[in-house]
């Protein structure tokens, strides 16, 4: 099959890296995992191994035809031809199972595939993703790191955090000018329960991240200066230094200055 570059396609095909992908899930028979963007097929081969049940949610219409008749004799495999963007993940549990999901994303739907996985988290006991490692180092990046933004902060909120191991771009077919990395995410019960609160505080804070977090909080809370002193944070910091109990104590000392 040939990878469209307009869905930034690029087919995982090392063995080695399926196998470690499909060792990080833990699969049971009794399990159910989603996989975004099968492709070829190649994880899929090995997630359908594992005796779990398997569904797969395929945008790309032309890998439909081949896809099917790949695994046509696999009984516990079931193909989606759907955007991810727009499935609702809760029409494949069967209670009281819950869900495992497991992908390789492309970077042009990396934030909003996490946007959405935030929302519905309460679905899955584990995730296993793979992204270009820039996007990985984003998503874990901690308190202080110049990669830190509003992303890193609404994961950490959302879920334990692993970044497992980098993948060479000679794994995938076309090979890539870039390395990747997988990561697990265990969801976990936020810090921070005002998803919607905490993600207005993201957008102005990290706006411009040069700039403090005063400036930039200064067009959201006019008394910035003030809710800052009362969150007990230094005016003159910036979005990415501060912490998820520092992003509490600011939600809360806004949320009370209104």
């Amino acid at each position: 099959m040939r990878a469209k570059k307009s869905l930034g396609q690029n087919f995982l095909q090392d063995a080695s890296v399926i196998t470690r992908i499909v060792s990080l899930l833990d699969l049971t028979r009794d399990d159910t995992v989603i996989e975004i963007g099968p492709g070829e097929g190649a994880l899929t081969e090995g997630l359908i191994g594992s005796g779990a049940r398997v569904i797969a949610i395929e945008f790309d219409r032309d890998l439909i035809d081949h896809l099917r008749r790949q695994f046509r004799h696999r009984d516990n495999f079931q193909l989606i031809s759907q955007d991810a963007l727009t499935t609702d993940f809760s029409l494949f549990v069967h209670p009281p199972k819950t869900l495992k999901l497991a992908a390789n994303l492309p970077y042009n739907i990396s934030t909003p595939i996490l946007q959405r996985l935030i929302v519905q988290r309460a679905l899955f006991t584990r995730i296993v993703l793979m992204f270009q490692r820039e996007v990985a180092e984003r998503i874990a990046a901690p308190a202080g790191s110049s990669a830190r933004g509003s992303l890193s902060v609404m994961v950490e909120n959302a879920f334990e955090i692993e970044r497992v191991f980098d993948v060479p771009p000679t794994a995938f077919r076309p090979v890539p000018k870039v390395w990747s990395s997988v990561v697990k995410l265990s969801p976990k019960e936020p810090l921070i329960a005002d998803a919607e609160g905490l993600r207005r505080l993201l957008i102005a804070s990290f706006a411009q991240k040069r700039k403090t977090i005063l400036n930039n909080l200064k067009l959201l809370d006019g008394d910035a200066r003030a809710v800052l002193t009362e969150a007990k944070i230094v005016e003159n910091r910036r979005a990415e230094s501060l912490s998820l109990t520092d992003w509490k104590q600011l939600l809360a000392a806004i949320t009370r200055d209104r």
